[in-house]
């Protein structure tokens, strides 16, 4: 279909294209973004067609004529207008414009990138200039896993880990090499996610710090020499640019221990999260076994007696990278979508990484004070008082109230 034609196409006529493109790695039809990219889509699309806003409003296309619009009907006008809409019309909070808009300007994007649209006409300024200013990343506005969404996907995580190593560990005695060897791998992989998660909901430490930078050689990932799990404490290259001890809290500690005994590293050196990519950890093992002398085809032999490379490189001591901090995002993207977990955050629609070590800090401020809370996060408590200053806020509003009413009462 060329462009001209696409132009003449209805705006919805697009969307299930693109929310199955957005699907993916998602959960396809399931997931927090496309469930609500497809209502912000199908309300911009009633909104075009005049059939939602201000009574006298008629819809993008000239001349008051009853048809749907198309993408030909689109410029930066239309989208100036729907950032109007959405300011005015609905009576919606400032950041929740702004994530409407995104949706919108999502959409936009793919359909340049797809031929229905010559240019991104939602990003140009004039289309935003409606839009309520971003306030940034402001204390209180970053993400910061409640109670209720740690628990949630803690528990997932968990009761995940707990069934993929119990059908590991009770197959029957006469399962086929490969079929077993599937099952520990589904093992590992499900609790390497369970122990990740609890580290990164109670440790308060910063995934720059656990995981490997890629443009940081000294970042190389935390690996279980780094770890103590019976004085419960682990050494991480801290932000401030040197290794320093870090407390793993007691719900850390049985994921990690279950998780290592499944593993069985090889040695101490081995990294505590590596990673899982097929297309890394396949052509490491090829390299490596050739650097040991080994030729293509015994090289080959010896990979189709393993489900997976990864098993391969326990048994003969290939230490795989880390991995990354991009890579932990993928992964609670994913463990997120499949929890089903609620959430409304203007930048991110997973619960991202850093919103763990924000979480704990909401916990340890609220609990003790910015003082233990500031030991704990290895910031100042300067820092911890700007950051999360709206705890004070709120507190003080409280004991302004109560003096309120015992004045007033």
């Amino acid at each position: 279909m060329t462009p001209r034609e696409r132009a003449d196409q209805s705006l919805a006529s697009s969307f299930e294209r693109y929310l199955q493109d957005k699907g993916k790695g998602r959960g396809g039809d399931g997931g927090n973004y496309r469930r609500n990219a497809a209502r912000e889509l199908e309300r911009f699309a009633e909104w075009a067609a005049g059939d939602r806003g201000d009574d006298d409003w008629t819809g993008i296309v000239s001349g008051n004529v009853d048809q749907e619009p198309t993408f030909e009907d689109l410029d930066e006008r239309v989208f100036r207008e729907y950032a109007r809409h959405l300011t005015g019309d609905r009576g919606l909070k400032q950041n929740t414009v702004q994530t409407y808009y995104r949706y919108i300007s999502a959409w936009c994007g793919w359909c340049v990138n797809e031929g229905y649209l010559e240019a991104h006409y939602a990003q140009r300024a004039s289309a935003m200039a409606p839009l309520p200013e971003d306030d940034g990343r402001k204390p209180g506005d970053q993400q910061a896993w409640t109670s209720e969404q740690r628990h949630v996907l803690t528990r997932h995580v968990d009761e995940r880990a707990r069934d993929a190593v119990e059908a590991y560990t009770t197959l029957p005695e006469d399962t086929d090499p490969l079929d077993k060897q599937r099952a520990r791998y589904a093992a590992l992989k499900a609790t390497r996610d369970r122990a990740l998660v609890f580290v990164l909901a109670y440790t308060a430490v910063r995934v720059g710090e656990l995981l490997r930078d890629p443009n940081d050689p000294r970042r190389r990932g935390v690996r279980w020499e780094d770890l103590s799990l019976d004085d419960g404490s682990m050494d991480v290259y801290r932000k401030k640019q040197q290794w320093d001890a870090a407390s793993l809290p007691d719900p850390v500690i049985s994921p990690l221990r279950s998780y290592r005994q499944l593993m069985d590293p090889p040695t101490e050196r081995w990294p505590v999260f590596p990673t899982f990519d097929q297309r890394t950890l396949a052509e490491l093992v090829r390299e490596e076994l050739a650097e040991r002398g080994e030729r293509p085809e015994a090289i080959t032999k010896r990979r189709t007696e393993y489900a997976r490379d990864l098993l391969l490189a326990l048994d003969v001591d290939i230490r795989p990278p880390s991995i990354t901090t991009d890579g932990a995002r993928s992964i609670l993207q994913r463990l997120s979508e499949a929890a089903e977990i609620d959430i409304d955050h203007p930048k991110h629609d997973y619960l991202a990484p850093h919103g763990g070590r924000r979480g704990m800090g909401e916990v340890l401020v609220r609990a003790f004070g910015y003082t233990v809370a500031a030991r704990y996060l290895d910031n100042s408590e300067e820092m911890v008082r700007e950051r999360y200053s709206h705890i004070e806020a709120g507190e003080l509003g409280d004991v302004a109230t109560e003096a309120l009413s015992e004045i007033d009462g």
